[in-house]
């Protein structure tokens, strides 16, 4: 009854004591808000008190608010003691009266005095409240609980949630798992793909593999928030949930630096990594998205596979692995509780879609440069990006390979003879125009014209 509907953040800021509740207070504002009604209202008492129809209440600049009455009033008004002759005019006089001073100075200090009395109002209603502290604090413990839970009922009732079973032993089995606040951000009409999850003890640790923008950030997000919401006692975003006790949950993800202190972001991931690695046991549960990327690649492929195999050999923790380093891979052979997943791309009409569907094996690429050309980088770049890459991957993947120079330097020269039978058809696959010197392709021409031309061929040669 007291307070406004939405109070504010702090006293003064606006009013916080609702109209109506306190007349005193009302009376300070109508005087601060309204202070032409309050002296019309003056003024038309006045007028009746001393019988001038004619009288008003003026305010002059040095003697504050005074009655102005026409002459023809004058002499009667000065029987009136409290009226007091100020200034008399040629065809009326000026009076001083105590309610006018008075008003004069309550308008004058109006403001402050509101925000006194609203704040002794405030004072006393927080005095009434804490005389009542213990039932008011169980009655704010007992309607919160009855939220939580009302809200969990209402996430359960519409079927797409489930009740998780918690276990004393090292379980983790997700079936049909989703990211709430994801799905709840999709666009109407759009449906959240969802994965299982099975970290049983012996597969424990999932190697994740698969391009950007296909889903790894989520996935791993997701599993890590089922296990705070079933430890929690509330229904989680899943078909059916069996969870071993989790005793902490570690979390390595994104980029980020603190320059202020000195630390780069690869400083930053190698701190976030160590305080895994010395503080993670048996029971607890890592996401890791992504660790080594920002050093060398042979340097950071070395750190991935050093932390992947304290995580499976010494740790023998729960986790879930997710890397670019596709070399990783190969160490499901030496790893017998790692399992190698990926996410599922397929391509379509020389595009690329990203499927957000988790199913187990290797990532053949990364498919990075599609998902520059889909941030826009401009067409010439991504293109050239595009056959350094291919340049590389036919050069066995070093670094050393890449043809970082090669527009502007030969190119190896084709092979002088093509392969007999329709070998011609792989030769001509394998010839890349953007990467062929003048020179390089002119001779892989007479190759071509040797092939289909014979003797003839040689003769238009030897002319030219």
């Amino acid at each position: 009854a007291a307070l406004v509907e939405t109070p504010p953040a702090r006293i003064g800021d606006a009013p916080a004591i609702r109209a109506g509740f306190d007349g005193e207070l009302d009376g300070e504002r109508r005087l601060r808000d309204d202070t032409r009604q309050v002296i019309a209202a003056l003024q038309t008492e006045l007028a009746s008190r001393y019988g001038v129809a004619s009288l008003k209440v003026r305010h002059h600049s040095q003697l504050g608010y005074v009655l102005e009455a026409p002459a023809a009033a004058v002499e009667a008004l000065r029987a009136f003691p409290e009226l007091i002759l100020r200034q008399g005019l040629a065809s009326a006089a000026r009076f001083t009266h105590p309610e006018l001073s008075d008003l004069d100075r309550r308008i004058a200090e109006a403001h402050e005095r509101a925000a006194a009395r609203e704040a002794l109002v405030l004072d006393h209603l927080l005095a009434a409240v804490m005389r009542e502290e213990a039932a008011l604090a169980e009655c704010a413990a007992a309607l919160a609980r009855l939220d939580a839970l009302q809200s969990a009922a209402t996430l359960a009732e519409s079927g797409r949630w489930s009740a998780p079973e918690l276990s004393e032993d090292a379980a983790f089995s997700i079936i049909a798992g989703r990211h709430p606040v994801v799905e709840a951000a999709l666009p109407a009409g759009t449906r959240f793909i969802a994965n299982d999850a099975d970290l049983s003890p012996e597969r424990r640790l999932m190697l994740l593999t698969g391009p950007n923008m296909a889903g790894k950030s989520t996935f791993l997000r997701q599993n890590a928030l089922v296990i705070i919401l079933a430890q929690a006692g509330l229904p989680v975003p899943a078909e059916q949930a069996r969870i071993g006790l989790v005793d902490r949950l570690f979390s390595r993800v994104g980029a980020a630096d603190d320059l202020a202190a000195g630390r780069s972001t690869f400083m930053v991931e190698m701190i976030e990594t160590a305080s895994i690695l010395n503080q993670a046991g048996p029971r607890s549960f890592v996401i890791i998205d992504e660790i080594g990327r920002g050093t060398g690649t042979r340097d950071g492929l070395a750190i991935a596979q050093a932390v992947l195999e304290a995580l499976h050999g010494s740790i023998r923790c729960r986790s879930i692995f997710a890397t670019h380093f596709h070399d990783l891979v190969q160490l499901g052979a030496a790893l017998p509780r790692l399992r190698p997943c990926t996410m599922r791309v397929k391509s379509w009409r020389g595009s690329v879609v990203f499927l957000h569907e988790v199913i187990e094996g290797a990532a053949e690429r990364s498919w990075g440069v599609h998902v520059a050309k889909l941030a826009g980088l401009p067409e010439p770049v991504i293109r050239r990006a595009d056959a350094l890459l291919r340049a590389a991957e036919r050069g066995g993947g070093e670094a050393g390979a890449l043809p970082l120079f090669a527009a502007a330097g030969e190119d190896p020269a084709p092979p002088a003879e093509l392969p007999a039978a329709d070998g011609w058809h792989a030769a001509l696959a394998e010839a890349d125009p953007d990467q062929l010197s003048p020179r390089a392709a002119l001779e892989l021409i007479y190759a071509w014209r040797r092939k289909f031309l014979g003797d003839r061929a040689d003769g238009a040669v030897e002319k030219q």
